[in-house]
């Protein structure tokens, strides 16, 4: 007879909830619904942003690097749009089949990959507008300055209180 992390009514004792695996799946669901409404509302303004930028009469004035950075740029927000909302299609086409915890896998995974989009999408975006306001090489300080302040509040914080909270469970 094998071992089961689960009690004899399905719930897992390591969690410190008194939640089934299907529980757990469903309050990570919401969990992480919350988060993609967040990401997708500001995702979607930019990426909205980004394409008008075609139409208006300065941008027949960048340079071809500037309009290379653009283009980058917009395929940048339409990748982060895809990947952000990737989660609610793939939840769509499986409901009802009985795969919750693998769709929390999946939407999961694919909101990690819109915030790393996201901030290359941040950063070219800022590229672009500080290179025509500036005309130099500021620019690029400036966009490497932030990139490394979206790192560190994005990924190193958080993974830094998970490094922790690991180190303090194994004590």
């Amino acid at each position: 007879m094998t071992s089961t992390p689960y009690d004899s009514g399905g719930r897992d004792p390591g969690t410190g909830r008194d939640e089934t695996p299907e529980e757990r799946a469903d309050r990570r669901w919401g969990e992480l619904l919350q988060e993609l409404r967040v990401a997708q509302t500001g995702v979607q303004i930019l990426f909205g942003f980004l394409l008008a930028v075609v139409f208006q009469p300065r941008f027949a004035e960048l340079s071809d690097t500037d309009r290379i950075i653009y283009v980058v740029t917009v395929m940048l927000g339409a990748a982060t749009v895809a990947a952000l909302i990737g989660p609610v299609s793939y939840h769509r086409l499986v409901a009802g089949r009985r795969l919750k915890p693998q769709t929390v896998t999946w939407a999961a995974r694919l909101t990690v990959l819109g915030l790393v989009l996201l901030v290359c999408t941040m950063c070219s975006t800022l590229l672009l507008i500080l290179r025509v306001a500036l005309h130099d090489s500021l620019a690029l300080v400036l966009v490497a300055g932030m990139a490394l302040w979206f790192l560190v509040c994005w990924f190193v914080i958080p993974a830094r209180a998970l490094a922790r909270s690991t180190r303090e469970r194994e004590k």
